[in-house]
This record gives C-alpha cells, structure tokens and sequence, in this order.
C-alpha cells in the first residue's frame, strides 16, 4: 500500500492494528472477525506454528504467515513480532511470552518508530518462578499497555505494579454460535434426542462427561478413580470421554484395572459441534480434573454445570468464570474422593444441578462473551494509539499520521 493511502487513511481516523499470535485457531476467528468490524480499525493477524495446534482460515479480516524459530533452551524467534510494528502499524498486539527473544527488540523497534504496542497474554506461568515474573513485568516497562485475560491477574500486576491506567482485561471466551445452533437442532426434536440416548445407553443414567486431548496435565486418572467410588451410590453411572491423545491407552487400562469397562466410554475425538451437542446435552455434569481453559465456556454453552480442581494457579485464565455454587463447583485438587464427593452433590440433586446450569447458560450468554472480549481489546489499542500521539506531540513531532 503507497504512503499517499496510508495517509489518506490515517486521515480519515482509521487505525491500522497487527496483532501477532503464535497461531491461528479456529476460536480466534470469532473474535478477531469482530473486532476487525469495529468502526475506524483496520486489522491484519500475523500468525506461526503451534504443534499440535490446527491453523484455521482467516475469515473477515487480512492474515500472513510467520516462521518462529526454535532456539536452544525452550526459546524462539517469531519473525513476526519483529513484522508486526513495521511503519504503517498505528498500534501493534503482541503476545505476551518472555520465551520469545524476538518480543524485547519488537517493542524497542516500535518505541523508535513511533508505534503504539499492547502486550497480551496470561500475565503468569503456570511453573512460575521469581526470576521469570520479574523478567515478565520488566517487559512491559517497553510496552504501551497491557491485555489480560482475567480480571484477577490484571489485579495483581496493578498491585504489584501500582500503575492502572494502561491495563486491561479482556476476558477470554468463545463464540457460542455454532453452540446455540446445534443445540437448538437437537433440543427441539425431542424424539431424535431420546433416540440418541437410547441408542447410545444413556436413558435414564447419570451421565459425567469429559472432552479434551488426553494429556498428563489433564489428570483424566483422577476422574477415574473417582468414578470407582461413584459406582457404589450411581451404579448405573456413566463417564463419557470424548478425545485421544498419547494418554488414552493408559486410562483405557485405569478404566479397566478400576472395573468401570462397562461404565466408561471412549469415543475418541469428535470435532463437529452438531455430532458432540447430543453428548453434552445428555450429560448432567462436566468434569474437568485440572488444567481446564476454554471446555469450561463449551460446557456452560450447553448449561452443564462444571467440576474441576480448586488449585487456581494451575488453571487456564477461563478459571475465572466458574463461580462456585453458582455454576460449577470445585474439589481439592487431586484428591479423587473430594472430587467423587463434589460429582455426588451435582448428580444426587436436581434442585442443584438445575441452579447450576441455569448459572451455566447465563455466564456462557451474557457474560463471556466475544463481544466483552473484543471490548477489551479495543479499549487497550486506542488506549496504545493515544498515549502513542500524545507522546509524540509532546516530543514537538506532531500527530503521528504526519511523521515521515
């Protein structure tokens, strides 16, 4: 694009975003989608690799492909940081991971040439230390401002910090269109529901369902072990497992070693929404041992109440949304009879289990939301481009449209 449209377009209030992810999933495209709608922004996704991590087509706004690099020691350089804040970038987003050595010369790249940054991420380690937190903080002593995706390590960083005017929140959710589709089809034929349930053994039973990759920090063997204990007061439970993974063949043993084989069902993975609907609308609760992220909005989309551990700090920021009592509960973290117990309480009380996934629906409807998300997101980039102006304007240059 020619300099005479760059300035015909910063004229006209437009302002030019690069946000950089390290890749592209298809739960993003929601949201940078609408926030690509938003009046007087223009939005170009620079995006790598993740392995084991499907990119998904850019719809509804302009995206290019990067390399990162993998360096000795667990680091990397992804080209495109370093893209993101070239010169007709008003405001650039970048991802928030100090294991990226191309982040600190991103930022020091942008300072000089006048461009506004966000960074954007957790704001913590799951294995923190103190040497990464202080590593993580001073980073964003070069940034304009920060983007968090939970209300609660927003808190902490203004604690530690004491600056609050260039923090924001942008709570990670995940669109519930296909979501509300496909359970709306299958709600409203209660004939073909009762026949799926009937078909896959599942009238009449209490059913707990789990859905992810079968990985070690999900700690599928708690739920099993659990599930041992359930038996004795749910003899006609159901645990449902939806996904694969490297850890599946050891909990299919757990399964059988426990003498849950004809309780226990592993359907592998299933990725269409109107194939998986059925499943959680059968379910009466979601389980989740630890490590729980975005499942947590999948479930609440379809009203099931959600268990899972109470060790915060090991959770994804999506943690945030469980509120206890009101639309899932939570158990002492990988103690199999506290999680047994929790899983009881949801399936030995329909009174409770109905507050639950109406607390559910409403946290999945009306509060994480992508268009709360994309609030937050658009309130740190004209946060970044305004502080970014008055800076220059105080440095004797003039707006930032008109510097050469």
């Amino acid at each position: 694009m020619s300099d005479t449209t760059n300035r015909e377009r910063r004229t006209q209030h437009d302002l030019v975003v690069v946000l950089q992810q390290p890749a592209l999933p298809h739960y993003r495209v929601p949201v940078f989608r609408k926030l690509a709608q938003r009046d007087g922004l223009e939005l170009e996704v620079i995006y790598s690799d993740v392995v084991g991590l499907l990119n998904a087509p850019a719809d509804g706004f302009k995206a290019t492909h990067s390399v990162t690099r993998h360096l000795p020691g667990g680091m990397f350089w992804d080209s495109g940081q370093v893209r993101a804040v070239r010169r007709r970038a008003d405001v650039a987003i970048l991802s928030w991971n100090i294991r990226y050595l191309s982040l600190i010369p991103a930022l020091l790249r942008a300072r000089w040439r006048g461009v506004g940054t966000v960074l954007w991420g957790h704001g913590y380690s799951k294995n923190e230390t103190n040497l990464r937190l202080w590593v993580r903080r001073r980073v964003t002593r070069l940034a304009t401002a920060v983007l968090f995706y939970n209300k609660l390590e927003a808190k902490r960083f203004v604690t530690a910090e004491g600056e609050a005017e260039n923090v924001f929140v942008a709570p990670n959710s995940l669109d519930q269109t296909a979501i509300r589709v496909a359970s709306t089809s299958w709600a409203s034929d209660a004939e073909r529901l009762a026949q799926f349930r009937r078909l896959n053994d599942l009238d009449s039973r209490p059913t707990v369902l789990f859905v992810s990759r079968l990985e070690r920090e999900n700690r599928l063997e708690i739920l099993l072990r659990a599930s041992a204990m359930l038996v004795r007061d749910f003899p006609r439970l159901r645990v449902v497992v939806v996904g694969d993974g490297w850890g599946r063949p050891v909990a299919e043993e757990m399964a059988r070693e426990c003498g849950l084989e004809q309780m226990v069902r592993f359907l592998g993975p299933i990725y269409d929404e109107e194939e998986i609907a059925p499943w959680f609308l059968s379910a009466d609760v979601f389980c989740y041992p630890a490590n729980i992220g975005l499942s947590l909005l999948h479930a609440f989309g379809y009203g099931v109440p959600v268990v899972t551990s109470d060790r915060l700090e090991k959770q994804n920021p999506e943690i945030e949304a469980l509120r206890p009592g009101d639309n899932g509960l939570l158990y002492s973290d990988g103690d199999p009879k506290a999680l047994a117990h929790a899983l009881a309480a949801v399936l030995g009380d329909a009174h409770l289990r109905e507050r639950l996934s109406h607390g559910a629906l409403e946290t999945a409807r009306h509060q994480y939301t992508v268009t709360t998300m994309v609030d937050g997101m658009e309130a740190a980039i004209r946060y970044a481009a305004a502080a970014k102006c008055r800076t220059a304007q105080e440095d004797g240059d003039g707006p930032l449209e008109n510097k050469p």
